[in-house]
């Protein structure tokens, strides 16, 4: 005996097929655009890319520290801003990368 049928009848042969088609085009698109996502940028680039973030973080949350108000000064939270602000990225920002492939 096979499965019961999801309507009141069975499928047929032909639905079934064009079912199982209509399946495999959605899968198919899925795995189409999850290739589309892929970082396509090299090495160098998302390095300098990350770089630029973590800069940028690092003068939000200086900025949070600067507001922050005076009953939170001694708080935990402005020791974690306070070691945030210490971080020298600049060094990290210096850093000369290999090109790789011999191009050095």
């Amino acid at each position: 005996m096979g499965r019961k049928p999801l309507g009141k009848k069975a499928m047929t042969t032909a639905q079934v097929q064009a079912r199982y088609r209509a399946r495999l085009k959605k899968e198919h698109r899925a795995l189409k655009a999850r290739a589309n996502r892929l970082d396509r940028r090299s090495r160098r680039q998302r390095w300098a890319d990350a770089v630029a973030e973590l800069q940028e973080l690092q003068r939000e949350y200086s900025e949070w520290l600067m507001t922050l108000p005076d009953n939170l000064q001694g708080s935990r939270t402005a020791m974690l801003l306070q070691e945030i602000e210490a971080l020298d990225l600049d060094t990290i920002a210096e850093i000369e990368l290999p090109q790789g492939f011999g191009r050095d």
